[in-house]
């Protein structure tokens, strides 16, 4: 399986730390010029651009807030105007704000779904023009295994990335007719360091409940989205890709 993405223009939101890292690195790794956004951590995103550039590959950060739409609107014209074209989007970024449903603040509950899944709609929506244009190009949404599971004190969480869901089916639905491929990964457990802040207790439990017996590494969930954005996957549309070790299959 060649992924092989020489040439391809990709865009990468929330790609300075974690899964969204990860998709950087292995993007570029198949060949892919990478743009990829930021909001915090600009010392995290240097770095990055820094040690792709040293392994000969070009990864451009950019600071944008998906809460922003007309620096959504703006990031994505720069990427095309500057390369000409758009071939890739993932839709990473995300952010969490945990707490029970009788005291979460409606400012935390709008925040999550602004960023989690409004912001992926911007996103969508400015980078579907030139590919629409192009007759060609592929989107992946990065959601969660909380589309399929309630988990207490997430309800903002999980709304957010069930909506994800059903917004990269409709996605599919209109744009695959015209060229350009749509679907979703739904990881499960992976190790970044919004799963390093779980309690202890917590994680013991999660494990139990894994197949594999481990939380994930970021690198698994990237290479399947390098898949999924390459020639290789050009018959696979609208569909959620969980990767999270057998957590959601049958129990052991």
């Amino acid at each position: 399986m060649s992924r092989n993405l020489d040439g391809k223009t990709a865009l990468v939101t929330g790609g300075s730390r974690g899964i969204g890292r990860a998709v950087v690195e292995d993007l570029c790794a198949c060949g892919a010029n990478v743009t990829f956004t930021f909001v915090k951590g600009e010392s995290a995103a240097r770095e990055l651009e820094e040690s792709c550039a040293a392994a000969g590959w070009s990864a451009t950060p950019v600071l944008c807030d998906s809460r922003d739409s007309q620096a959504v609107t703006s990031t994505v014209e720069e990427v095309v105007s500057g390369h000409g074209k758009l071939d890739i989007l993932v839709c990473n970024a995300g952010i969490t704000r945990d707490q029970y449903l009788m005291m979460m603040k409606e400012e935390d509950f709008v925040d999550v779904i602004q960023t989690n899944l409004v912001g992926a709609f911007r996103f969508a929506k400015a980078a579907c023009r030139p590919m629409l244009t192009a007759k060609s190009g592929a989107i992946v949404t990065v959601s969660s295994i909380a589309a399929i599971f309630g988990i207490a004190g997430q309800t903002n969480y999980c709304a957010s990335k069930g909506g994800l869901v059903a917004f990269t089916r409709s996605m599919a639905a209109e744009l695959a007719p015209k060229g350009v491929r749509v679907n979703a990964v739904l990881p499960g457990f992976i190790e970044t360091e919004m799963t390093a802040k779980m309690p202890r207790q917590v994680k013991r439990s999660a494990m139990d409940r894994i197949l594999l017996r481990r939380f994930g590494d970021p690198a698994e969930v990237a290479k399947v989205i390098s898949f999924l954005v390459s020639p290789d996957a050009g018959y696979i549309v609208g569909q959620e890709i969980v990767v999270d070790g057998g957590l959601t299959s049958a129990v052991s």
